[in-house]
């Protein structure tokens, strides 16, 4: 299949976003024990506490089934205090932890923020066309549309590790035969 110098360029630009993403995630795992969306989710509750799992997602520009898997797992480690909010029982008002301000002070700036930042250096025309050209491709792609999607590289460390070595031993298993 012969590939236009656009498309070739075009996967350029997209292979160096996600590759910067993915060494973000890297380097904030390795750095601080979290992901990046972590990370992002720290950084926007330090811009200070919500009073709902909704405006944390909009905050985050994700939704709110998404951003709740982030939070539990820093409530676990103690960096993001739950708590029911004092006007609504069925309300989770949440705020980082003193550890969760500790973490936020000496940690690198979350490449989500510079994605946003980018995206807003861009009129608001640029950015409704990037969003349906983009779309176009998820649809040409076969993506499932409607499945909510998750934060960046969130929950698939452990997957996309076990999922390697599972190949190479198979690739080794292949070349013994």
């Amino acid at each position: 299949m012969e590939v236009s110098p656009s498309s070739a360029g075009t996967l350029r630009a997209l292979r160096r976003l996600v590759r910067a993403l993915r060494l973000a995630d890297r380097a904030a795992e390795s750095r601080l024990g979290l992901s990046a969306a972590q990370l992002f989710v720290l950084q926007r509750l330090a811009e200070g506490p919500v009073s709902s799992m909704a405006e944390l997602a909009g905050r985050t520009l994700t939704d709110a089934s998404s951003v709740s898997v982030v939070v539990q797992r820093l409530a676990e480690r103690g960096l993001v205090v739950r708590a029911t909010a004092p006007d609504d029982a069925r309300r989770t008002t949440l705020r980082l932890s003193a550890s969760g301000k500790r973490l936020v002070a000496g940690a690198p700036r979350s490449p989500q923020v510079d994605l946003i930042a980018a995206l807003e250096q861009l009129s608001a025309t640029e950015r409704k066309e990037l969003e349906r050209l983009l779309e176009h491709v998820v649809h040409g792609m076969g993506i499932d549309e409607g499945a909510p999607a998750p934060m960046f590289f969130e929950g698939e460390a452990g997957t996309a590790r076990r999922r390697t070595r599972a190949h190479v031993g198979r690739v080794r298993a292949r070349s013994r035969g």
